[in-house]
């Protein structure tokens, strides 16, 4: 029996030992008596853009000494002779021998033409290989010129035929330090077409660009952005595609007799039709539509020409201020007549920034209490400024 209970106490005691908590299961260092843990190495890089000449890589090391020797080495993936398949292998003539500094950091450098990077998207592994520690680090280049858009007052737009100007943003932005030089900048509408000077750009900056530079029945255009910094040059080319004119937005909603009985066709909104905002009108009884009485005033105005279904599903400014040009407008409209579509323009002040057109379509009338409408407006990268 005794001998029995020992067992039990035996086999008690190493269960609990193999249970309990053991922080330091693996302990790297023991400096007099007392343990350490210590981190694991680092390394980051500013990295290298295709207007650079050289990269740096920098490494902490919190497991080695002050002193120790890292061999440092590149190692680009690489056919060897006689093989069809791709290998991780050392570059010739890129081992170096870096000490450790006292803070246990160090640092490499290495050339473009040692990391044989000539294309931006070129990579090199770098490996870091001591006694105590190891590192290591991917480096791919960069390129050094973006860019951005098209764009109108820093919001995101599609180049447009009609539409006015919008901006391609540059920016050269090489690793090693500002870009002092000049960006020329081509196009060409179509890829056998010749390339066009468009001119030349600072580091930081907005080419112009509009749909009414592409020629009919060409809706490509390429642009081709070209900076150099010594010996190394940075070429970037983006194509942009036209976009036939069309209505930016569609609305739609209510205009009830009472205090919803005037609309801000600018951002749809509704309101009384006495508020000097109310664009639109609706009257009690007949449901005529016209331009709100408190905002009609200093030259301001709304008129309306009919229009069709069809014209208004192509959704097309082109057609619709064709035939508000063909047609006779009025001031009125008559939401019961003909197909319920009509063409506007709102003249909303003195500049042609303030001229706006659009198509308005009835969806459904309720006899002296209401209409249901849609309509779509905005055709200029100026107006998005005021429409909603």
């Amino acid at each position: 029996m005794k001998n029995k209970s020992s067992l039990i106490l035996i086999c008690s005691l190493a269960l609990m030992a193999s249970c309990s908590k053991q922080p330091y299961w693996d302990v790297p260092n023991v400096v007099n008596g007392v343990t350490t843990i210590t981190g694991i190495s680092t390394a980051t890089s500013p990295g290298i853009s295709t207007l650079d000449n050289s990269f740096t890589v920098n490494v902490t090391l919190p497991n080695a000494k002050p002193g120790d020797v890292m061999i440092v080495e590149l190692l680009k993936q690489q056919t060897p002779s006689g093989s069809t398949s791709s290998q991780l292998l050392p570059l010739a003539g890129t081992q170096q021998n870096i000490t450790v500094a006292s803070n246990l950091t160090a640092s490499v450098t290495y050339t473009k033409a040692q990391a044989q990077m000539v294309n931006a998207g070129d990579n090199v592994f770098v490996s870091w290989a001591g006694k105590t520690e190891s590192a290591s680090l991917v480096v791919t280049l960069s390129p050094a010129t973006s860019i951005n858009g098209p764009s109108y007052n820093g919001s995101s737009v599609k180049v447009i035929r009609g539409a006015g100007t919008a901006n391609l943003d540059i920016i050269v932005a090489p690793k090693s330090g500002a870009f002092t030089g000049n960006v020329v900048v081509q196009r060409k509408n179509g890829m056998n077409a010749p390339w066009i000077n468009v001119g030349s750009f600072a580091a930081v900056s907005q080419v112009p660009i509009s749909g009414d530079d592409f020629a009919i029945g060409k809706d490509t255009m390429y642009y081709n952005f070209v900076a150099t910094s010594g010996s190394n040059t940075d070429n970037v080319t983006v194509v942009v595609v036209d976009n036939d004119p069309y209505f930016f937005l569609k609305k739609s909603g209510t205009m009830a007799i009472g205090s919803t009985d005037g609309l801000n066709v600018l951002v749809n909104g509704a309101l009384s039709a006495t508020n000097a905002n109310a664009i639109l009108a609706v009257d009690p009884g007949t449901l005529m539509l016209h331009g709100g009485a408190n905002w009609a005033v200093g030259g301001k105005s709304i008129s309306f020409v009919p229009s069709t279904l069809a014209n208004y599903a192509t959704n097309s400014p082109t057609s619709a201020i064709a035939a508000y040009m063909a047609g006779i407008p009025t001031a009125t409209a008559n939401p019961s007549s003909g197909e319920g579509v009509y063409v506007f323009k709102i003249v909303n002040g003195p500049n042609p920034t303030n001229v706006f057109y659009g198509i308005l379509k009835i969806i459904s009338i309720v006899p002296n209490v209401s209409v249901s409408y849609e309509y779509r407006i905005g055709n200029t990268y100026a107006q998005l400024s005021s429409i909603k």
